[in-house]
């Protein structure tokens, strides 16, 4: 596993108080009781302070789980 996936799951495990090895690219707020519309809004703007990105409002909205967050890293050129 990558450094930058590893860092991603210890972020999104932080804010959402459940265990890094229980996240998948198909992690969703569908899926975890704690990822609410504040908790998505916590997730994004620390991904932009860790990742030193700053994403598109069409990609925060269009954001659906974990894989989504990662291919809108991989567009901002980050290795995950």
């Amino acid at each position: 596993m990558k450094d930058a996936e590893v860092k991603l799951r210890k972020l999104l495990s932080d804010i959402l108080k459940i265990a890094p090895d229980t996240i998948t690219d198909d992690t969703s707020p569908e899926t975890t009781e704690s990822w609410d519309s504040f908790n998505g809004l916590m997730i994004a703007a620390e991904l932009e302070k860790t990742y030193q990105v700053e994403f598109t409002m069409d990609e925060i909205i269009t954001t659906k789980n974990v894989g989504d967050i990662k291919k809108n890293l991989r567009n901002h050129h980050i290795d995950i």
